[in-house]
């Protein structure tokens, strides 16, 4: 496909050991067999899903959870994982898993050490805690990998300044690790969202931020759009729906525990019909080899809400 066609740049955000272990290798294949490239962006500490269940108060948790399966998509083990079962090593007890993906030839990158901790502590924490995080996170990926990670997506799209500041410091190029604005359809609010430098702790980050720009199958399964309900049967083509018209650039974030389980079909689906539409796929690396040279414009360091999502997460041209 023509390298002027617009990219359709594939985040894979691996959360749990069930998903490396299951869901990563059929992502693979899947992805080989359509000829697609991606990211994969690991776990690489203990898996304490069960802790996300201390977030049973905040507000739109619950429609969340009976709207999305979460038990059927992550299985009863690892919602006990932190809570009455201690949380595996990820990243010790899959390294084969995960070189394994290198080896295929996709990127890989890190997503957190410990997801539950990450998305739930990381806004209110200090410099200290989260650098110590990020580098937690960096030892281990040199541990399985043999050299030092290159990029970073966010668990659960939360961040803080100092955040933003190791990415510097650890000569990340560029990262996903937000989010932009979208309708309740999931269409974006603003057209020129997209790649861009955040201004975080008073100070401009070098590092390269791409943004997702599209929903996720949680944030649309369950819900009523335009008077229909949103299932399994016809997702894929509510989001092929939205890049149909006025194609362009765009970042899908998906998870190794839905695309890559119960929910792959929804997944080749969404393979045929992107591919049908023009778009070519490729990892956050070749997105950013398309826009490094162009000028980007600037966002602080700001938060929104998402339809189908609870809380708050990064989002460019958010608030403060």
């Amino acid at each position: 496909m023509a390298a002027t066609s617009p990219l359709l740049t594939l985040k894979i955000d691996v959360d749990t050991y069930r998903g490396t272990r299951l869901g990563v290798g059929n992502l693979v294949r899947m992805l080989r067999a359509h000829g697609a490239n991606a990211t994969f962006l690991f776990s690489l500490g203990p898996d304490h899903t069960g802790w996300a269940l201390r977030r049973a108060l905040r507000p739109g948790f619950f429609s969340k959870v009976a709207r999305t399966s979460v038990l059927e998509h992550y299985g009863l083990k690892t919602l006990m994982y932190g809570a009455l079962l201690p949380g595996p090593d990820i990243g010790r007890r899959c390294a084969s898993e995960l070189r394994a993906v290198r080896d295929a030839g996709f990127e890989c990158g890190i997503h957190t050490w410990d997801h539950v901790l990450w998305q739930d502590k990381v806004a209110a924490r200090d410099e200290a805690w989260t650098r110590e995080m990020m580098r937690k996170a960096a030892r281990r990926h040199i541990a399985v990998f043999g050299v030092a990670p290159h990029t970073h997506g966010a668990a659960g799209w939360q961040m803080n300044a100092a955040a933003f500041a190791e990415h510097d410091a650890a000569g990340y190029l560029y990262a996903s690790d937000g989010r932009v604005r979208l309708d309740d359809r999931g269409a974006l609010i603003d057209p020129s969202s997209g790649p861009h430098r955040v201004v975080a702790g008073g100070r401009l980050i070098d590092c390269v931020q791409l943004p997702t720009t599209l929903p996720t199958l949680d944030e649309l399964l369950g819900r009523a759009i335009d008077g229909t309900t949103i299932t399994v049967d016809n997702v894929a083509a509510h989001l092929l729906s939205l890049t149909a018209s006025a194609p362009r650039d765009h970042v899908y974030t998906l998870h190794a525990e839905l695309e890559g389980q119960k929910l792959a079909p929804v997944f080749e689906q969404l393979l045929l019909g992107w591919r049908a539409q023009g778009y070519r796929f490729g990892a956050m690396a070749d997105y950013y080899d398309k826009v490094r040279h162009a000028p980007l414009p600037t966002s602080p360091l700001g938060w929104g809400e998402l339809p189908g999502r609870s809380g708050r997460v990064i989002m460019q041209d958010g608030a403060p």
